[in-house]
C-alpha cells in the first residue's frame, strides 16, 4: 500500500525536511512546504516514452481497478491503488516518483500519460471565489467515512498530530456537520451510507466545500462495480477537490487543501 512507505503511521521511514533526515515518529515538522518524501514513497507516476503496444496491453490487463488503459497508455489516479505492480513488472515503462502533490479540482488532470506535465495542479478557473473569501484563514471540516476501511481515515487523523500539526493553519476537523464549513468523504459510498451522507452534507451551512479523499471515494476503487455501492450523491453535488491515494498521505491532503484555499503553492 502507498501509505506503508510514505505515511506518518509507519515507523520505518524518514522525511527529508530542510535537508535533514528526521524520524517521523519523533519530529515536529516546522515547515511543511520544505518536506521531501523518500524515494520509496509511491506518489505521482511517470510513463516512459515509446512504450510498445504489447507492453501497454499487458499493463492494462494487469491493473486490478482498470486504472491503466493501453491506447494511448494512461494511468487514472482516481482509480489507481498505488500498488506498484505495474512498475515492478515493467520498470522500463512506469515509475512512481516521491511527488506527493496529487490533489486537484479537475479529474482530467489525474489522467497521467507520456506527455503529462511534471506536476499536478489545480485549475484556478474552477475554484469558487467564496471558498477563498470565506475559508481562506479558517476552515472546519466534517469527515464522513462512507464505507471506508479506516486507512485514509487514519491518515487524515494523522494530519492533526504533533508531526504535521495541520491545525496551526486554522484548519481542523469537527465532530458535527453543523459546526463545519465543508465535508471530506472517504470510502466508496455504500448503499447504507448514501442517505446519512446526504443528511450530513445538507446540515452544513452554505457556502460550503466538498472534498473526496482516497481512491475509494474518488472512483469506488476495488469496489467500483459492487452492487453494495450507491454513489448517486456525487451526481447531485460536485466536489471542490479530489485527493488521490490508497490511502491518502497526510501531506497530499494538506497540500491539496492549502492550495484550494490559495495559501500554499509548492
Amino acid at each position: 500500500m502507498q501509505g506503508k512507505e510514505g505515511s506518518i503511521n509507519s515507523c520505518h521511514g524518514v522525511i527529508q525536511n530542510q535537508g535533514v533526515a528526521k524520524l517521523w515518529s519523533a519530529e515536529y515538522i516546522p515547515d511543511l512546504k520544505a518536506v521531501e518524501l523518500p524515494e520509496t514513497f509511491r506518489g505521482r507516476p511517470e510513463i516512459a516514452p515509446g512504450v510498445s503496444e504489447t507492453v501497454a496491453a499487458e499493463l492494462e490487463q494487469l491493473c486490478p481497478t482498470q486504472a491503466i488503459t493501453a491506447a494511448p497508455l494512461t494511468i487514472r489516479l482516481d482509480r489507481c491503488l498505488f500498488c506498484n505492480e505495474c512498475a515492478k513488472r515493467y520498470p522500463q515503462a512506469i515509475r512512481f516518483t516521491p511527488d506527493y502533490c496529487l490533489a486537484t479540482n479537475d479529474l482530467e488532470r489525474l489522467c497521467i500519460s507520456e506527455h503529462s506535465p511534471s506536476a499536478i495542479t489545480l485549475d484556478e478557473k474552477l475554484v469558487r471565489s467564496e471558498i477563498r473569501r470565506c475559508f481562506g484563514r479558517s476552515l472546519r471540516l466534517r469527515e464522513v467515512s462512507a464505507g471506508g476501511d479506516n486507512s485514509t481515515e487514519m491518515e487524515l487523523n494523522a494530519t492533526m498530530n504533533v508531526n504535521f500539526d495541520f491545525g496551526r493553519y486554522g484548519i481542523e476537523f469537527t465532530a458535527s456537520p453543523r459546526h463545519a464549513d465543508g465535508m471530506v468523504i472517504t470510502g466508496p459510498i455504500t448503499e447504507n451510507m448514501a442517505v446519512p451522507l446526504e443528511i450530513a452534507y445538507n446540515a452544513i451551512a452554505s457556502p460550503k466545500l466538498l472534498i473526496l479523499a482516497g481512491t475509494d471515494a474518488l472512483s469506488g476503487g476495488v469496489f467500483a462495480n459492487s452492487s453494495a455501492l450507491n454513489r448517486s450523491f456525487l451526481e447531485s453535488f460536485k466536489p471542490d477537490l479530489y485527493v488521490p491515494g490508497n490511502p491518502v498521505h497526510p501531506l497530499t491532503f494538506i497540500h491539496g487543501v492549502m492550495a484550494l484555499l490559495g495559501r500554499y503553492r509548492k
